[in-house]
């Protein structure tokens, strides 16, 4: 019987990795004056960095842009200049700045969940970045308990679930990452509720487990969430 649900924040129930998208774009524009961004293979070597760096830096906005700056010392030989140093830091601003948007009929989805069932919002990334978004977004009011954490793994989510005082089998995650929101639940003994955004970050897709997996149930959009948990409540007796 399931007896708490969790949503992710970030491309679950706002927009976000569309900035990075944008800020991605903006970064290659400024190395563009430096290299040929396809030969220098730049996009590989920016998300080679960003791994390397998430143990030190952990996710979001203020790491991809330390992340840039060394990523571009290492590309232009150590040749760029201090002013488009500066532009890289403006372009993680914007990132850190950008507006909160819901996506469509996102609201409606929680509260119709919220009134059959216990809902917790789980989110990961800067901690004063996601408080703001978190303010931002107008759910505040929806959500009696809030999760920021550093890491989405089955440590975070055993901790989060034993604090709540529910088991794993009773437990589902929505979200929009297999990685981070599907799989650790599902290996903990839980259910997961797939919803995939139109663009996801390249670490997110970093995994070997499978959307159809027993325990999994997709979403097409944040109205078929309602229908597609119901049919997890059925699989797991209620």
């Amino acid at each position: 019987m399931i007896e708490l649900v969790g949503f992710d924040g970030d491309d679950t129930l706002w927009r976000s990795q569309e900035f990075y998208d944008a800020a991605q774009a903006d970064f290659e524009r400024v190395l563009a004056r430096y290299v040929d961004v396809d030969d220098a293979g730049l996009r590989a070597r920016l998300y080679a960095v960003e791994a390397q760096n998430i143990c030190l830096f952990g996710y979001g906005a203020k790491g991809m842009t330390l992340s840039m700056i060394e990523a571009a010392v290492q590309v232009t030989g150590g040749r760029i200049e201090a002013g488009d140093v500066h532009r890289i830091i403006e372009i993680g601003k914007a990132v850190l700045s950008h507006p909160v948007e819901l996506l469509p009929g996102v609201r409606e989805a929680v509260e119709a969940v919220a009134v059959e069932l216990p809902i917790v919002l789980i989110t990961k990334g800067d901690l004063f970045h996601q408080e703001a978004k978190v303010a931002a977004s107008g759910l505040t009011e929806v959500f009696p308990r809030i999760e920021i954490v550093s890491e989405k793994d089955q440590a975070a989510y055993a901790r989060v679930l034993e604090e709540c005082g529910v088991a794993p089998d009773r437990f589902v995650m929505v979200g929009n990452s297999l990685r981070s929101d599907i799989a650790p639940v599902v290996a903990l003994g839980g259910w997961g509720l797939y919803m995939p955004y139109h663009t996801t970050w390249a670490y997110e897709l970093d995994t070997d487990f499978a959307e159809d997996a027993p325990r999994v149930e997709r979403a097409a959009t944040p109205a078929a969430i309602p229908a597609a948990l119901a049919r997890l409540r059925a699989l797991a007796g209620g």
